[in-house]
């Protein structure tokens, strides 16, 4: 079984064409998937891709289901 790599934030920013610094925001909010690594003021995150990929999906699901009851989805 191989075990997916980590990536530092500017590639998991490039992946969603984000500046790095939003995707840390983001991460420090709990919004997507995130690792600190260390223990001080000054932490250093890593992502999984495919961790980001799945709860973005996982998330436009949930709009997507909330503008049909609301009526606002594409018509």
């Amino acid at each position: 079984m191989e075990v997916e790599p980590f990536v530092d934030a500017q590639k998991a920013a490039d992946f969603l064409n984000l500046r790095p610094r939003r995707l840390l925001e983001l991460a420090r909010a709990g919004s997507i998937p995130a690792y600190p690594i260390g223990d001080g003021h000054r932490r250093v995150w890593r992502f999984r891709l495919s961790e980001i990929a799945l709860a973005l999906a996982a998330r436009a699901i949930k709009c997507g289901d909330a503008a049909v009851r609301t009526g606002k989805g594409k018509h």
